[in-house]
């Protein structure tokens, strides 16, 4: 048989399984109804094992797995369906909906923004690029930034949570898991380290080295190649640099920025000490109450899901079925409880499209814990 021919009998076979599937989806609808009439549950596990059971077993052992994730998908898809039509409320559609009207079509560029450092911070850029014409109010924690935006000091908020070189923040994690903070919107900078010393001061004179401790990570082999050289962590690079300028001694360096050196007076010893040149740090922008603005095409959840097998699997299956791409996926212990974990979820989705807001729904009832972090654009 020549390929041509295959290819027609495919599209055969093609034409017949779109005209099922419709079927079978048009009769999802008649179990949505049915289960809103009943105020059963989406989620019939139980029968879907069975099923999958019997179809595994006819498809033979050599298409049983084919089968397998075959039958699975139409079930998300179905269960999809499902919840689009489901009239039961919940927290994340409505918290959604408030946030949409909260929100407005151009993102603010003033007003209270707290800040972790002191001027020159790469923070201090992040504040400037999401609120270009706003007011910055500098602190030493990421605690206190959060403190500020709780307590109605500052509107918004600006933290640090992940660098391509170094990692997650989990500082900044685990703020997110334990206080209500909406995101608004995210940025990310090209992160540039120099080795930065009283003018003067020669390399094989320093003694002491400060920075922030993810800054240390991402210079690691530099630091490694130093003898006698004690590195010393502190709570930002700009303070660190700040530090070095008023402590005036030869001995001392810090890693921080090119404008940290005229800021403080200071100059460069060595522009070249971070392991990569592709060293990216990403910030959020927070606040107390959830707010969505125009633009929106991104959204971040934490979720917490049984601990038994195919759960998180159960969970990527939605997006799968979807097709909505996932940029992050970061599991954390839960603090005070022995090996239980949390998930911090990115999404590329707009919450504008219904499908998306269905699957965020049936995310809420299926997951043990569900917080909808919230919907924004990166700049």
């Amino acid at each position: 048989m020549e390929l041509s021919d295959i290819r027609v009998k495919i599209d055969e076979i093609d034409e017949q399984m779109l005209k099922l599937f419709l079927e079978r989806m048009e009769l999802a609808d008649h179990v949505a109804a049915y289960k809103n009439a009943h105020n059963q549950p989406i989620l019939n596990k139980e029968r879907e094992r069975a099923v999958l059971s019997a179809v595994t077993e006819k498809a033979g052992e050599q298409w049983e797995r084919y089968a397998f994730h075959l039958w699975s998908t139409l079930f998300e898809l179905s269960r999809s369906r499902q919840a689009e039509l489901l009239a039961a409320p919940t927290k994340v559609a409505a918290q959604v909906k408030a946030s949409l009207s909260a929100g407005s079509a151009v993102f603010p560029q003033k007003g209270l923004i707290a800040c972790q450092g002191v001027e020159g911070a790469n923070s201090q850029v992040a504040c400037d690029r999401i609120l270009p014409r706003g007011n910055i109010v500098y602190v030493k924690t990421f605690d206190a930034v959060v403190s500020a935006v709780e307590s109605g000091l500052c509107k918004f908020g600006v933290l640090p949570i992940e660098n391509s070189s170094n990692g997650s923040v989990r500082a900044v994690y685990e703020l997110l898991q334990n206080h209500k903070l909406s995101i608004v919107r995210t940025t990310r900078l090209c992160i540039r380290h120099e080795l930065l010393a009283m003018p003067g001061a020669k390399m094989d004179q320093i003694t002491e080295i400060y920075s922030h401790q993810q800054a240390i990570g991402q210079c690691s082999k530099f630091l490694n190649s130093l003898n006698g050289v004690h590195v010393v962590p502190c709570a930002n690079t700009a303070m660190a640099a700040k530090l070095v300028a008023e402590r005036k001694d030869p001995h001392v360096a810090a890693i921080s920025s090119h404008p940290c050196a005229a800021l403080y007076g200071l100059e460069c010893l060595n522009d070249s000490i971070q392991d990569s040149d592709n060293n990216y740090t990403r910030f959020i922008c927070v606040t107390k109450d959830p707010i969505i603005y125009a633009g929106a095409n991104r959204i971040s959840l934490i979720l917490a899901c049984d601990n038994k097998p195919g759960a998180l699997y159960d969970i990527l299956s939605k997006l799968a079925a979807l097709g909505v791409n996932m940029t992050k996926l970061e599991s954390c212990p839960v603090t005070g409880r022995n090996f239980e974990f949390i998930f911090f979820l990115e999404l590329e989705a707009s919450v504008q499209d219904p499908s998306v807001m269905a699957m965020l729904e049936e995310l809420e009832r299926s997951c043990a814990n569900f917080n909808f972090l919230g919907s924004y654009a990166e700049v």
